[in-house]
């Protein structure tokens, strides 16, 4: 059985600041840094062989510090396919080395759902400007979008295809995945592996750097673990 580690990445500055952020590219808070750590804590004893994150550092710092305590004392390996030298000058040379690194993937597709006019904005401010009515419906509906932003299912319909196409061939391989990624491209995820509604899943809450794990078994099945 393959097992799917899907983590939140942990509060970022502009979470600290009640900022809508979406694809803005803002880094973890010191309170996101220690999330991120403890969350790495409850899954360092499990073998991880591929790591899956976004294209936003927020979700690459997730990744790099739950993996700076897994026990196996292996490397995250980021690839650049197509990046000209990047991808051909980091060849390693020496099998043995290779062996201590996982390959780590960067992909948009597990990014942050995209906010539009509203990225930047104070949330409790735009409140006052909108009123709780319709920004409720901007955040926590299912296919509405704010100004020029994405709704939940424009973000799932990037996100569930890259899952299904890049993702999960590993998992049916035997192979434990490791997915760092954010609050709506992970609900998304998590609305297909649970057949979820659309009014079951603006429902959904994540809890920043807490992993969510699922195992997958022979007749290709995910079953969610309990996470101490």
């Amino acid at each position: 059985m393959g097992k799917l580690i899907l983590m939140r990445h942990g509060q970022s500055k502009w979470n600290e600041l009640n900022l809508f952020t979406g694809w803005v590219d803002i880094p973890l808070s010191t309170k996101g840094i220690e999330e991120s750590l403890q969350g790495g804590t409850l899954i360092k004893d499990i073998p991880i062989d591929i790591i899956f994150m976004s294209s936003l550092i927020r979700s690459q710092m997730t990744a790099m510090l739950a993996m700076s305590i897994h026990s196996s004392g292996k490397v995250p390996l980021v690839l650049h396919p197509g990046e000209g030298n990047l991808e051909e000058w980091a060849k390693i040379y020496n099998p043995e080395t290779e062996k201590t690194c996982i390959p780590t993937i960067r992909a948009w597709e597990l990014n942050e759902r995209m906010y539009g006019e509203l990225q930047g904005l104070n949330k409790a401010e735009t409140i006052e400007k909108f009123g709780a009515d319709q920004v409720k419906l901007w955040r926590r509906s299912y296919d509405i979008r704010p100004p020029h932003g994405e709704s939940l299912k424009m973000t799932a319909a990037r996100s569930i295809p890259y899952f299904k196409e890049k993702i999960l061939p590993f998992l049916k391989q035997g192979k434990n995945v490791f997915v760092s990624a954010h609050g709506n491209s992970l609900r998304s995820i998590i609305m297909y592996l649970d057949g979820l509604t659309e009014e079951q899943v603006i429902q959904l809450e994540l809890e920043t750097g807490v992993p969510v794990i699922y195992s997958l078994d022979q007749n290709h099945q995910f079953s969610k673990e309990k996470t101490n």
